[in-house]
């Protein structure tokens, strides 16, 4: 059953193309992974499906759901989440404070530390749930200002997380990483569960054939090929794409 569909988007900036008929899905549980070189439309096409930005024709569907010209905060609440480029966090807080407060956005109100204990230590809780899942567990006191990198994109996940999402966006989770780090992301990545489905860019093929159950190849803002991973490994426009890029 797919979770996510995209069919035929279409998106462009005066004469620059960003998604061509962009056709894709993302079956229940699946770890999908774009790859292609820089500017080939793939955080275009993130945007697209997290409606930062609208295609000009096409359909996305969620479930059933037509969601194409849908508010960020709609696509959101309907079960989409997702991390970016550069972490979105609050530097000057605490890790705990920074998931307490996606908790409470997840629920529709502000964090009050003046509400009801009862409701308080459910959302702390709840972070703290959190905390564990994405492999940060021992650093809720810490300010997010002194954790390293890696452990700042692992924090981002888990904001992502708090919001329940039934398909995660990860654009680029691994940029700028550390072999250390990486290797983390991946664990926190295969660590999962399936019952969310994941859609994300990455370049480090390591960990795009470490994780990937299909792997979309995306050329100048089209769809080269999609496949499971050996068969991508094995394919020749894929492969000649590549060797170009390592040039």
């Amino acid at each position: 059953m797919s979770v996510l569909r995209t069919e035929s988007l279409y998106c462009a900036f005066g004469s620059l193309v960003v998604t061509k008929d962009v056709t894709l899905t993302v079956i229940k549980g699946e770890r999908h992974v774009i790859i292609g070189p820089n500017g080939a439309g793939k955080t275009s096409l993130l945007n697209q499906i997290g409606g930062q930005l609208h295609a000009g024709r096409g359909r996305i569907l969620l479930g059933g759901t037509d969601i194409t010209q849908w508010p960020p905060n709609r696509i959101a609440q309907s079960g989409i989440a997702r991390t970016f480029q550069r972490n979105n966090l609050f530097p000057n807080l605490t890790v705990l404070e920074n998931l307490c407060l996606a908790v409470e956005a997840r629920r529709g109100r502000p964090w009050d530390f003046f509400s009801l204990a009862d409701h308080r230590h459910a959302v702390i809780r709840r972070a703290e749930a959190l905390l564990a899942q994405v492999h940060i567990a021992g650093d809720a006191s810490r300010p997010v200002h002194n954790l390293s990198y890696g452990e700042q994109r692992q924090l981002e996940i888990g904001l992502a997380l708090a919001g329940e999402p039934t398909l995660l966006l990860l654009d680029e989770p691994t940029s700028g990483m550390s072999p250390a780090e990486t290797k983390s992301m991946i664990a926190l990545i295969a660590s999962l569960p399936r019952t969310l489905s994941i859609l994300m860019i990455e370049h480090d093929m390591n960990v795009v054939f470490t994780v990937a159950d299909r792997i979309t190849v995306f050329y100048y803002g089209e769809v080269l090929a999609s496949g499971p991973p050996a068969e991508i490994r094995n394919d020749r426009r894929v492969r000649e794409i590549y060797l170009g890029m390592e040039d």
